[in-house]
């Protein structure tokens, strides 16, 4: 079925519309790592299926966006723990009070970290703090040697810093620092996002890219507001010098990023 990637050792990817769902399916085990749409989820577990015919173990939410956890109640039909961080619920509440219902909420949570063996791959997520969001889990598949960062990793495309839920771009900055520590050149890394020409699995230098992009726009921000320019006045930047290939026509701009970190600066002061 069109739309998956196998990456090693029974992990891959789903892309349609939405945040890139993770997968494990093997003789032993099957997991699913964010779910995209109501309307995209159900193609994702059909093609699943024919991957692998365990029960559906487990459903993890990198964080709380509709994008990532719209399907969730489509594997819920299959599976009764769906797993996030700890802020997750509330932050999926608090997103959906102006729309008509909630949507399926995690089941189970975590506070810093959660493991366990699904099969033969042990799992591992990991918090380390506001970055996207107030609550982003990062996934590591040990054995295999995969790791999905949910939006962590907008690979080579403007990100949403989503600071109404809990982001921070300067933090966000430190942890791509630490997971680049914690990863070795043989690592598969899945993204959220990516720019068509990019992808959306690559390895942990796309990290450093995505840091040196928040710290080249954190920088800017500062420099703009230390000269007196208006946030109108730096929103009109039409690209930041070394990331040209951020700026293709997707859904997310430079201007939103520029207003983001301009609100995140001026909140802490």
């Amino acid at each position: 079925m069109d739309g998956f990637t196998a990456l090693r050792q029974g992990v891959g990817f789903f892309t349609q519309r939405g945040g890139t769902i993770g997968w494990l399916a093997t003789d032993d085990a099957m997991v699913v790592v964010d779910t995209q749409f109501p309307e995209s989820a159900p193609d994702c577990w059909t093609g699943l299926q024919e991957r692998g015919t365990p029960p559906l173990d487990l459903v993890i939410n990198t964080h709380h966006h509709g994008d990532h956890v719209g399907g969730n109640g489509v594997f819920a039909q299959h599976t009764d723990r769906l797993l996030a961080h700890a802020n997750v619920p509330d932050l999926m509440r608090a997103a959906a009070e102006d729309d008509e219902e909630v949507g399926t909420v995690p089941t189970d949570t975590f506070e810093d970290e959660w493991s366990e063996s699904v099969g033969s791959e042990r799992l591992t997520l990991r918090h380390y703090g506001p970055a996207h969001t107030g609550g982003d889990a990062v996934v590591f598949f040990e054995s295999a040697n995969v790791v999905h960062v949910g939006d962590l990793v907008f690979n080579r495309a403007y990100p949403f810093i989503d600071v109404d839920g809990g982001a921070s771009s300067t933090n966000w900055i430190d942890i791509l620092e630490t997971l680049h520590g914690a990863l070795d050149d043989d690592t598969i890394v899945i993204h959220g996002h990516g720019n068509p020409e990019y992808g959306v699995s690559g390895g942990r230098e796309d990290l450093l890219v995505m840091r040196n992009f928040l710290t080249a726009l954190n920088e800017y921000v500062s420099k703009q507001r230390q000269a007196g320019a208006s946030l109108e006045e730096m929103k009109q930047k039409e690209v930041l010098d070394g990331f040209e290939a951020f700026n293709f026509d997707w859904g997310l701009s430079l201007a939103d990023c520029i207003e983001a970190v301009y609100r995140e600066q001026t909140d802490e002061e």
